[in-house]
């Protein structure tokens, strides 16, 4: 796959399933984890839930802990929680900064768990963390290059679906048409890049914004936790590139899957469509679909939403700018 260059840099970002399970490990599926690789530009990836067992998976990939700044926590549930004191106590060893802190964003609780079990285990940890526990909607997280919201799902206990929003590049300079308007190279041009307007020497002031290029747009990721169908989903979702959603039981068995605060592979890809995201990534199987079973809930899902992959552990999912217009996050 090829990726888009901006400022000379390719601008790549991979989703990586660590686990793809509910309830329980199985032999073929570990329970919920999935790595967001913001790789190039920040080098930084962030989990996204780290049931048992996260940190063996993580043996099996190229990610190395340390370079991990930031976790996410669905719901207090222990298939999407209980590897992360194993993982925050291996990171020690594992060249983490000790200056750096790593932050753990999550319900009302995951601070109290985790300094319960590294008390009770009395496990030091060579870096600091910063706790960030979601009381309600909205943006919980905010740099250069990133938002992120989290809204309330609908789940037996509290759960957060997230979404991550890369915000928009601003156009390349366009240094021909500067050295055909006589503009001299120089300091000037990193504040035209700027979008500022300037002064030249011969009197003349020029706006940055007339010699860029198109803007790009930033891509948006959607993670869900646990959850039957809910409106906060569309929030999180309205068109997004990558949809994440569990998909715990298949077709025919809405009634189950409300009944136990879950989805159907139904549910995620009508969801889909109302959302009109781009891809649709189902993950959170039960280990009753295996084989010829896991393929029916995409075959399932696809006639509704086309563009489905039911997801493997391990598998790696290139997130791809987008190609169209679409409307600004509210």
């Amino acid at each position: 796959m090829s990726f888009i260059k901006i400022n000379g840099m390719e601008l790549i970002m991979e989703l990586e399933f660590l686990g793809t399970g509910a309830g329980s490990p199985a032999k073929s599926r570990n329970v919920s984890s999935v790595a967001l690789k913001l790789l190039e530009e920040i080098n930084e990836i962030w989990l996204f839930d780290v049931g048992e067992g996260t940190q063996h998976q993580i043996l099996r990939t190229t990610i190395k802990p340390r370079k991990v700044s930031k976790i996410f926590i669905t719901h207090l549930h222990g298939d999407h929680l209980f590897g992360l004191p194993g993982f925050l106590s291996s990171r020690s060893f594992q060249g983490a900064q000790k200056n750096e802190p790593l932050i753990i964003f999550g319900p009302q609780g995951v601070a109290d768990f985790v300094k319960t079990s590294l008390r009770v285990s009395q496990s030091r940890l060579s870096y600091p963390i910063k706790f960030v526990e979601l009381t309600q909607d909205g943006l919980i997280y905010e740099n250069n290059r990133f938002r992120v919201y989290a809204a309330h799902l609908n789940h037996r206990i509290e759960c957060y679906g997230y979404r991550i929003e890369e915000k928009d590049y601003s156009g390349e300079l366009l240094v021909e048409k500067l050295i055909a308007d006589q503009v001299p190279s120089g300091p000037l041009y990193g504040q035209l890049k700027a979008g500022k307007k300037v002064t030249l020497t011969d009197g003349r002031t020029i706006d940055g914004h007339d010699y860029l290029g198109p803007t790009r747009k930033g891509r948006i990721i959607t993670i869900l936790g646990d959850t039957r169908q809910t409106a906060a989903i569309e929030r999180l979702a309205e068109r997004a590139d990558v949809l994440v959603h569990e998909s715990t039981f298949g077709k025919g068995e809405s009634r189950l899957a409300h009944d136990y605060y879950h989805s159907t592979c139904v549910e995620a890809a009508q969801c889909a469509v109302r959302c009109h995201v781009k891809q649709l990534l189902l993950t959170h199987i039960s280990a009753r679909y295996v084989g010829i079973q896991a393929l029916q809930l995409a075959k399932d899902a696809g006639k509704i939403f086309p563009n489905t992959k039911v997801v493997k552990d391990f598998d790696i999912f290139a997130v791809p700018f987008p190609t169209r217009k679409r409307g600004v996050h509210a």
